[in-house]
């Protein structure tokens, strides 16, 4: 329950500045991401956003989407162990993802990472931003918990 009202509440936020903005298009975690071939290698975050110029260029219907999205976000589940979620973060960061937010719904954090890796832990009374990558997106901790 409490994964997927975070998810709801993250993916709500994000889709009206998108929106409103017209920078392109938020999915939910039924969206998988082709992130490597040979072993082909899926990912389906929980929210992602993909730029309009790459969704304009992708032909559809197709099963997944080749590449990286701009921003993915995990929100972690109670059953997620620490090591997965570091391992799903590295392979994001490694496929090229250029923001990857992964969402503590206990902790009621959230964790910032950057293409170089380096992380940024965000509490209660931060906020989230877009940055370069979501022009104009802020997102204050505390409403996706509230």
């Amino acid at each position: 329950m409490e994964h997927g009202r975070t998810a709801w509440k993250s993916q709500f936020h994000l889709a009206v500045t998108v929106e409103q903005d017209a920078l392109g298009v938020v999915f939910l975690a039924e969206t998988g991401y082709r992130i490597a071939r040979d072993p082909d290698t899926v990912r389906a975050p929980d929210v992602s956003f993909l730029h309009a110029e790459r969704w304009d260029a992708i032909e559809r219907p197709q099963a997944f989407i080749g590449g990286v999205p701009g921003l993915a976000v995990k929100i972690v589940s109670p059953s997620d162990s620490a090591e997965e979620v570091h391992e799903k973060a590295l392979s994001w960061l490694e496929a090229g993802v250029r923001l990857l937010w992964v969402v503590h719904p206990r902790g009621r954090t959230g964790t910032v990472y950057a293409p170089d890796r380096t992380a940024r832990v965000l509490g209660n009374d931060d906020t989230l931003d877009g940055g370069d990558v979501v022009p104009g997106f802020r997102l204050w901790i505390q409403s996706i918990f509230a």
